[in-house]
């Protein structure tokens, strides 16, 4: 295993953040693209429609996230996260060829199984490989990968635009093709090769039991509720803030695309930096530190949801989306570590994968929602809405969640 001290944890995390980036960039693009496409696939003048292309990718992700978390816990995740990106790429690249709503439909359900595997694999990978000390800045860094791929696909419109929807699909999907190749280069699994086991591995349980193991432990049922509330506004950003933008504001998708999806990378950007350094630090002298890290990042959610759903002046919007990129890049850079203060190593990405399964079951649901209040006209109050819930998981965690370690190791 390569040393924690060494240079190659951070070269771990520099190798995934692109993954990470693309992993985004592919699935958002489609996000702010309807407007260029519903003249050529008439489906997609529907918002409920739109929102159904949406949320199949979320239920199919979330279907597959506990068998990529098992899956990852298990075989070398090298070959997983390289795998994954090849065949979502292709899928992207695909994507530009497409001439019917069917096929739309089925190339993002097949993204969504291969999307699925790369999250448990990676987030477990950097976990492995940092400590307690650096764990939340190492996954902060990682999730700017992911808000960076948020905010490129913000210009999938603006691309279009130039050149053509078929063109920016068939783009991107080749770039990651081809970085697929870079990772066979230069990434390596963390495990030990066959032959020798560690601890860990010689304890290791089965799929089933590992799997029913986490879901009789109270700690870990009031993480999955901590991480799948929150999820509820996050997927409605990503999902549903160009819109929001274009509407209250009054400006066509080429503009809110980007000015949304940059409004929300930049801000989360700070946010997990900021909450990475903050919960390192505070961890080591208070085991509660991360847990208190992400509940102040979640706490600033509260009111941007408000005054993102009933804002209408650029500056009122723009600052509230700003405030909740910051709250919930703080949030989300303390997931897995604090997960690795409630689980040991051997289940930590079937654990994730379990999160990752109801946090998108949340998005899936929410995506279906806004589509709908979309064409009620009511959009925004569905947004502010999503403010009470938040609340109400912030207080449930705070009460429950009592670590007794900083790595459970």
């Amino acid at each position: 295993m390569h040393p924690k001290k060494s240079l190659y944890p951070w070269i771990v995390v520099g190798l995934l953040w692109f993954v990470a980036m693309l992993n985004y960039l592919d699935r958002q693009m489609l996000a702010t693209m309807r407007p260029a496409m519903q003249g050529d696939i008439t489906e997609l003048q529907s918002a409920t429609s739109f929102g159904n292309l949406m949320a199949i990718f979320l239920w199919i992700y979330g279907l597959m996230s506990p068998l990529s978390g098992v899956i990852a816990d298990r075989l070398n995740r090298k070959w997983l996260i390289t795998g994954s990106l090849f065949i979502w790429s292709g899928v992207t690249l695909l994507m530009g060829y497409a001439t019917t709503f069917e096929q739309l439909y089925g190339l993002r359900a097949v993204m969504g199984i291969s999307e699925a595997i790369y999250i448990p694999a990676g987030l477990s990978l950097i976990a492995d490989v940092h400590s307690s000390r650096t764990r939340s800045l190492a996954t902060g860094i990682h999730m700017t990968g992911l808000y960076m791929g948020q905010a490129l696909g913000g210009f999938g419109a603006t691309i279009a635009g130039s050149y053509s929807w078929q063109t920016t699909f068939q783009a991107f999907g080749l770039v990651g093709v081809v970085y697929a190749g870079v990772l066979l280069l230069f990434l390596k699994e963390a495990r030990p090769q066959a032959g020798q086991p560690t601890p860990a591995d010689t304890d290791r349980l089965p799929a089933f039991q590992a799997i029913r193991h986490l879901l009789t432990n109270a700690s870990f049922l009031i993480i999955l509720l901590y991480y799948a509330i929150p999820s509820l506004p996050g997927w409605a950003t990503k999902n549903w803030l160009p819109t929001l933008f274009a509407n209250n504001l009054n400006i066509n998708m080429t503009q809110a695309g980007p000015l949304s999806t940059i409004t929300i990378a930049v801000s989360s950007f700070i946010g997990v930096i900021a909450g990475g350094l903050l919960s390192d630090r505070w961890v080591q002298t208070n085991i509660r530190g991360r847990m208190y890290t992400s509940a102040i990042g979640l706490f600033l959610t509260i009111p941007s949801l408000l005054l993102i759903g009933f804002g209408h002046s650029l500056a009122h919007i723009l600052g509230a989306a700003f405030c909740f990129g910051v709250g919930f890049g703080m949030f989300d850079a303390n997931n897995m570590p604090i997960l690795c203060q409630f689980v040991p190593a051997r289940s930590r990405a079937t654990a994730y994968g379990l999160m990752n399964m109801t946090g998108v079951f949340a998005g899936a649901f929410i995506t279906n929602q806004l589509g709908k209040s979309t064409d009620a006209g009511q959009l925004g109050s569905s947004f502010a809405m999503l403010s009470v819930i938040v609340l109400l998981a912030l207080v449930i965690s705070l009460y429950s969640l009592r670590p007794k370690t900083a790595d459970m190791g």
